[in-house]
């Protein structure tokens, strides 16, 4: 197995979270609902206390009934610390210029050298705040409907779009997923892993973790087009394997802006295919595969005023960041061993290096985990570069998967991911197709309802532990990227054993039996022979 050479944080994207030492008192932001206890967890803690929260008031009346929570909202104004981000290059260039950055509110998608963008965040002003502070004002936050707290992206409003209008927001209440112990899975097939989690992303508003990005696009779309700025957008459109359609669609419609949909025909499920359609998305199903209708939509927006939605756009990775945190949340700011996440066109496991990153540099936690993008072997590009030692990349045509999703072989942040694993001593791992959809179907048997994708991950689990690089005593989380309901079909297909070429190991056909009880009998006694 290939090895990365970074083994520290001491070199870990220091251009991008790195800020000067603040020796300026602690402002105050306050904070809503009962904050959670004050917890040291850094060095960097111990000498800094928080600011003591803003007492409760005595009497808290219910809003007005002709008032909503938008409204609501504006009379309780937060105080403006400041706080900002910016576009800028990724990574700087060497011979690039330094200052080169662009506001939020440009439409651009590259730097001037052609190269991807980043979201950037002013980290002095946020570090005045020490770590114990940014974790108690997220908890309070949580579980709550005031505007736009209640939403997991926007409880971390200030590490996701600081200066965003609330009034702009477009949400749909998202995140907020379930963090759940994996007990029967670890116990009886991981050798005993007693500390095994699954962070089901795909229990969110549209079924998938794209809600997390695309509640951020969406809603900076919504403040271009809204004065002063008025930006003439006519919509926002991207490239889909499913999941990324499925979200732009819904937050459009809640937004009232017109969406466009770029599908690979006959290559995503029709659970995923009526979405976009039922949420009244322009839907152009195109003879091509992802990487096909990606090409597309860029010529296309480049052309007309449509926004691009795609992972292309670093928005949008700015919400997906916040799994990262929310799982440390669920932890109590404790921090896992090893994150495995499934790896498509890769801007999600960066968005889960820049979440925990985020958190270390800020003092909120003093490590991050290992990461692990494991991909589906028909469509596995990023596993070729590492094998290689990171020495070439070559983008290939990506072969059918059940994991449709991640059908990708020329991803847009192949770079990104690279910086991601190399900075947290990752590994890249792969799954056959009959590897990964017996990992699902083995997990369903444990109470999950997976996606292949997760199958995917969860493969890679069951490899990292036979080679013993993840051990038994190990905190591990798998994300779980969709629901699986979005993917029947290759389920029933599973268990009807009718995948070619596939054993289908763990099939469960229903049987067919007379409505006659001896004939209930017999099938009972023989399916719980030794159980009765």
């Amino acid at each position: 197995m290939a090895t990365t050479t970074t083994t520290t944080h001491a070199s870990s994207l220091s251009f991008l979270l790195s800020h000067p030492h603040s020796t300026s008192p602690n402002p105050r932001i306050p904070l809503r609902g009962r904050p959670a206890a004050h917890r040291v967890r850094c060095a960097t803690d111990a000498a800094a206390s928080a600011p003591a929260p803003q007492p409760a008031a005595a009497t808290k009346h219910r809003r007005a009934a002709d008032e909503n929570i938008r409204e609501e909202a504006a009379r309780h104004r937060a105080p403006n610390h400041n706080f900002s981000a910016w576009y800028a290059p990724f990574p700087p260039t060497p011979n690039g210029d330094p200052d080169e950055r662009y506001s939020l509110d440009e439409i651009v998608y590259r730097s001037s050298s052609g190269g991807l963008l980043d979201v950037r965040h002013d980290m002095e002003a946020l570090a005045r705040f020490p770590g114990s502070y940014w974790r108690d004002l997220f908890d309070s936050r949580v579980g709550r409907t005031t505007w736009p707290y209640g939403s997991g992206v926007w409880s971390k409003k200030e590490f996701v779009l600081p200066e965003i209008d609330p009034d702009h927001i477009v949400s749909l209440f998202e995140g907020n997923s379930n963090l759940f112990w994996a007990e029967r899975l670890g116990r009886d097939h991981l050798g005993g892993m007693n500390d095994l989690w699954v962070k089901h992303c795909g229990i969110s508003h549209t079924g998938s973790f794209k809600d997390l990005g695309m509640t951020v696009l969406v809603s900076q779309v919504n403040r271009l087009r809204r004065a002063p700025l008025s930006r003439p957008i006519a919509g926002v459109g991207c490239a889909s394997t499913g999941d990324t359609s499925a979200a732009l669609s819904a937050y459009c419609a809640a937004a009232g802006i017109p969406a466009i949909v770029f599908l690979p025909a006959n290559r995503i499920s029709l659970e995923q295919l009526i979405q976009p359609i039922a949420n009244g998305a322009t839907v152009l199903s195109l003879d091509t595969d992802f990487d096909g209708c990606m090409r597309l939509i860029r010529e296309v927006t480049a052309e007309l005023p449509i926004y691009l939605a795609n992972s292309l756009n670093s928005l949008r990775l700015e919400g997906q960041k916040t799994a990262a945190i929310e799982i440390l949340q669920q932890f109590d700011w404790e921090v896992p061993d090893w994150v495995i996440v499934p790896g498509g066109n890769l801007g999600n496991i960066y968005a889960f290096y820049k979440g925990f990153e985020m958190c270390r540099v800020l003092g909120l936690v003093d490590r991050v985990p290992r990461l692990v993008c494991a991909q589906a072997a028909n469509a596995n590009p990023l596993y070729r570069y590492y094998k290689s030692g990171w020495t070439e990349f070559l983008p290939q045509i990506a072969e059918p998967t059940f994991a449709s999703a991640i059908q990708i072989g020329d991803p847009v942040s192949v770079d990104r991911a690279v910086i991601a694993l190399k900075a947290t001593n990752g590994i890249v791992e792969e799954a056959t197709e009959e590897e990964l959809m017996n990992a699902m179907s083995l997990a369903d048997r444990t109470g999950m309802f997976a996606c292949p994708h997760t199958g995917v991950a969860l493969a890679a689990l069951f490899k990292l532990r036979d080679q013993h690089i993840i051990g038994p005593n190990d905190r591990t989380v798998v994300v779980s990227t969709a629901h699986g309901l979005k993917f029947s079909q290759s389920k029933i297909d599973y268990h009807d054993s009718k995948i070619e070429d596939m054993a289908c190991k763990y099939a469960n056909p229903p049987v067919s039996v007379k409505a006659d009880f001896g004939a209930v009998m017999d099938v009972l006694k023989k399916r719980l022979k030794g159980k009765l």
